[in-house]
């Protein structure tokens, strides 16, 4: 025996087990050092969500937004402004979120357990938003004078839960708080000090709240996404935006003024289209189609959603 040559029980035999063995232990390696690498997932990017938010508990943020969110449609109700359940724009707007919720929770874990709504508020103004915990409300007004088609409406619905589902109100606050100070924090954290003062402001707080460009963007994304998902064609964003941009001449509408837009905006969704064509091509598409309300016949509309 060659001195040099390994022993003949530590040579590599040429049986099916020991090849199979042999292949299985080379994946794990490859595994191991990223050669072979999980498929990317399908959808848009939008990075991990900001660490500011943890400075305020889910919950917390969550609990502020349903007191708030009560108020608003007991005010609404004195009014004789919140649309019933069968005001047939609410029912439009109920049924595209019934087939937006599923998609919800690979973006927010929590988003499972929350308790959605979504209700329509009796006023002309341009407007609709998602607080915390799925919250939703339309005004009137953004359907009638936008005209906006079930694809317009998906694509707004959409952009409002990624605001909720992103965290961005929580991520808001947690800056605010930020600002004055580690013990101030502590102590609203805690039930000590100041806290009463910043549990009754919080829900105010989310109602005014100014989100950032990229905020904007990415609700923008992930809205495209989610409403692709549920069957709306994604594309409708740039329309929606031009509807916006022409509704903005004069007195910017009051959706507008959180939501920056214009040409840019649009030129973002169209280059991020081809990312979401896919998940729409192949989702079940909806079942009922609706349409907006009658358009008004003057600038002015009822305070009562018309059916």
């Amino acid at each position: 025996m060659n001195p040099s040559s390994p022993p003949p029980y530590l040579t590599r035999c040429g049986c099916n087990w020991h090849s199979r063995r042999r292949f299985s232990a080379g994946l794990l390696g490859l595994v191991a050092t990223g050669s072979v690498q999980a498929q990317p997932r399908e959808g848009v990017d939008v990075g991990k969500a900001s660490n500011f938010a943890k400075l305020v508990p889910a919950e917390q943020v969550e609990r502020a937004a349903a007191q708030q969110f009560v108020q608003m449609q007991q005010q609404a109700s004195s009014k004789r402004a919140l649309a019933p359940d069968d005001h047939p724009q609410l029912v439009r707007l109920r049924y595209i979120a019934q087939r937006l919720i599923p998609f919800t929770p690979p973006w927010n874990p929590r988003a499972a357990t929350w308790r959605w709504e979504v209700i329509l508020i009796g006023s002309t103004q341009i407007n609709a938003f998602c607080m915390p915990g799925g919250k939703i409300a339309f005004f009137f007004g953004i359907l009638s004078r936008l005209q906006l088609s079930d694809d317009e409406v998906a694509m707004i619905m959409g952009h409002e839960m990624a605001h909720a589902l992103r965290e961005h109100a929580r991520e808001r606050l947690g800056k605010s708080f930020a600002t004055r100070g580690a013990l101030e924090i502590g102590a609203a954290l805690l039930g000590l000090g100041s806290a009463g003062r910043y549990a009754a402001g919080m829900g105010e707080q989310m109602l005014s709240l100014v989100f950032s460009r990229s905020d904007e963007s990415e609700a923008d994304l992930v809205g495209m996404e989610l409403a692709a998902r549920a069957g709306y064609d994604p594309a409708a964003g740039v329309t929606l935006w031009q509807k916006m941009a022409a509704a903005s001449q004069g007195a910017p509408p009051e959706f507008l003024s959180t939501h920056p837009s214009g040409s840019t905006r649009i030129k973002d969704i169209q280059a991020n289209l081809k990312q979401v064509e896919g998940l729409y091509e192949r989702a079940e598409k909806p079942t009922r189609h609706f349409g907006p309300p009658p358009k008004p016949a003057t600038s002015a509309a009822p305070n009562t959603p018309r059916r």
